[in-house]
């Protein structure tokens, strides 16, 4: 059997999970404008909280390896991110808010390492494309779902932001009930590592994760948030409804396409699916700022949609492959915070080149570098 019970579990917390944080996504910037946030802060506090999610990573995923356990941080990582909800309610204070949107951060921090070692560790290596495809495409529905239950709710109570961020408390107490039916597999313990020590395994892990990585990460630095293509839609004259319903359409294409891209990549490897989603978003970045119709964008969103389904699991089941059983939260932690960084890095540049030459020469750019990226997998991984 492939989908086991504890892959199955893992993906229903990570969907009611994505529920709670997808229904306060689209509305996040709206009530912290509302409540005297300027541009600059939410830029601040969103880039503040990301980065403690990002470097968190690499450690609680190191220190999972290192104590033999993965139980407690999925644990405590998901009850975080659900208490975080809630809070947001409680004061408008600036400090306060920081607190909350950390404290969920750091939630995802804590849990993602862990628990894709646990999806790893419950899955035979050719099977692993099918069950992180599975994995994304609960999670994702989860994306898709928050959105519309926000959106309906604040249909019928405009303005009723508070109300919102308590409700949101629901989905993630779902998930947080789920993971007490998670057993765990101990493992030998070694020592304790330090904050900083996860990014040895950069140096000195094996050769194939070195190798793998390198041409992941470039992709990382061309590749800037997908806030850039709201924004983009919303200067060709695409309505603030409008560019939602995209984003909820992006990810129902990325919720089916998952599972079936993940068969895809344990039938014909990891490498010619990837290879492909990176293939899909060059063409997509080249072609989205010449579209203008809303049927162009909603098949390039679509394609766009693939690409998710043919890199974003696939990639994560092919570096599992790459490293021993004892390591692979830390692994997986290391090339997340290390992804986060260029990510970081990727949407810092993408907006100062936007303002200095246009979205053209920012989408050409990720476009090309990202043909780039496609033809080293292509070429440095023959036999893969």
């Amino acid at each position: 059997m492939i989908l086991t019970r504890p892959i199955i579990l893992l993906s229903l917390v990570s969907l009611f999970t994505d529920i709670a944080s997808e229904m306060l996504y689209p509305v996040m910037p709206i009530y912290l404008g509302s409540i005297g946030f300027s541009v600059f802060y939410i830029g601040v506090l969103e880039g503040f909280a990301e980065a403690t999610a990002g470097l968190s990573k690499g450690y609680f995923g190191n220190l999972s390896d290192a104590i033999g356990r993965r139980l407690p941080f999925v644990r405590g990582g998901y009850a975080l991110s659900a208490i975080s909800k809630p809070m947001m309610a409680v004061s408008v204070f600036p400090g306060w808010i920081f607190l909350s949107r950390t404290v969920d951060r750091l939630g995802k921090g804590i849990r993602t390492a862990a628990r894709d070692a646990m999806l790893s560790d419950a899955s035979a290596p050719e099977h692993r494309g099918r069950v992180f495809g599975f994995h994304r495409a609960l999670d994702t529905t989860g994306a898709l779902l928050g959105p519309v239950l926000s959106l309906t709710f604040l249909y019928y109570l405009p303005g009723q932001y508070r109300t919102l961020f308590i409700l949101a408390f629901i989905p993630g107490a779902f998930a947080i009930l789920l993971t007490l039916f998670l057993s765990e597999i101990r493992g030998n313990s070694r020592t304790r590592p330090g904050i900083l020590d996860f990014l040895k395994y950069a140096i000195h892990g094996p050769r194939s994760y070195r190798k793998l990585i390198a041409g992941l990460l470039f992709f990382a630095l061309m590749n800037s948030s997908d806030a850039f293509l709201i924004l983009l839609m919303k200067q060709r004259g695409v309505s603030d409804s409008a560019a939602i319903l995209a984003y909820i359409f992006y990810n129902t294409v990325f919720a089916l396409a998952a599972y079936p891209a993940g068969m895809a990549a344990d039938r014909f490897g990891a490498k010619r699916m990837l290879t492909i989603g990176l293939l899909l978003f060059a063409f997509v970045y080249a072609a989205m700022p010449y579209a203008h119709s809303p049927i162009t964008f909603a098949l390039l969103l679509a394609m766009y949609g693939i690409y998710a389904a043919a890199t974003e699991g696939i990639g994560k089941a092919w570096i599992t492959t790459t490293a021993a059983p004892e390591d692979v939260a830390t692994a997986v932690g290391t090339f997340a915070s290390l992804q986060s960084i260029c990510t970081i890095c990727a949407s810092a540049a993408a907006g100062a080149l936007w303002l200095w030459a246009g979205p053209e020469i920012v989408f050409g750019i990720s476009a090309a570098g990202t043909f780039i990226a496609a033809m080293y997998f292509v070429f440095a991984f023959r036999t893969a």
